[in-house]
């Protein structure tokens, strides 16, 4: 069988609600990877959050980080690694705005460096992960350069509204999108990224057709991954919206979606 791309969304998607890779998921991917596929993450997850599974994989592929902000290799330092930054004025227009809205918090990510709004325990156990440098303060005061990505908490009927201010008045210089679990989250890049570019980048350096490119998530922030490949497959367990565009629904992440799929589409 012709080499496939197989591109994984993390949370809700490869990993189970209790944020581990299955047994058989990870079976079937290192049998995939044996019988010459290549296997790849594409997270909104920075890369000291997603380093756990790129290893546990034991992964040799470029990756793709903070929805598309970051495209790097890992393994190969030579590999041109692709980071775009939010303008930092752009980034103090936003904070600026949002204020008139409730919100929970404001967290700044320059590559490993968080920038935390205001004190929170429940967000720095989110952010804990890879040991980043935290610094916690007005964002106006304490951010002095261009972010990789801008991160706004807040609860379920006040994320629709941040959006829609968002989309009305920054939208010819940012993309947001919105997390679930474990708390509401709207993400800030720089216009035009998504996981989708990353994963084009990515494919044509290893030339690999569009048509060969298996793609799975659940959440708003791989819409474009999965319209953008040749297969494109939604969890069960993913937003209506996505499973609208996917090709294929596949089981949940807690019930070896990923898994059952490729050992059928790939006959592993």
């Amino acid at each position: 069988m012709n080499e496939h791309l197989i591109v994984l969304d993390l949370d809700g998607t490869l990993l189970t609600d209790e944020k581990k890779i299955s047994l058989l998921t990870k079976e079937t991917l290192l049998k995939a990877k044996e019988a010459g596929h290549q296997v790849m993450i594409a997270t909104g997850r920075p890369y000291r959050a997603s380093q756990l599974y790129y290893q546990e994989l034991s992964l040799t592929t470029p990756i793709v980080n903070f929805n598309g902000a970051l495209i790097h290799h890992p393994k190969n330092p030579m590999w041109k690694a692709i980071h775009t930054t939010v303008d930092l004025s752009v980034v103090h227009d936003v904070v600026e705005s949002v204020h008139k809205y409730e919100y929970d918090n404001l967290i700044a990510e320059v590559m490993d460096d968080v920038y935390l709004h205001r004190e929170d325990e429940g967000v720095l156990q989110l952010l804990h992960m890879g040991n980043p440098n935290i610094l916690t303060g007005d964002l106006k005061n304490t951010l002095k350069e261009d972010p990789t990505s801008l991160l706004i908490q807040a609860d379920d009927v006040n994320t629709p509204i941040i959006r829609k201010h968002l989309q009305d008045v920054h939208a010819e210089l940012i993309e947001h999108r919105r997390w679930g679990a474990p708390f509401p989250i709207i993400e800030i890049v720089h216009k035009g990224l998504s996981k989708a570019v990353g994963i084009d980048y990515i494919a044509k350096e290893m030339g690999i057709p569009r048509e060969r490119i298996i793609a799975f998530g659940d959440e708003d922030n791989d819409l474009e991954m999965i319209d953008y490949a040749g297969v494109g497959v939604a969890m069960s367990n993913g937003i209506d919206d996505l499973k609208t565009i996917a090709n294929e629904i596949t089981l949940s992440n807690n019930e070896d979606g990923i898994a059952k799929f490729l050992q059928d589409r790939l006959k592993l």
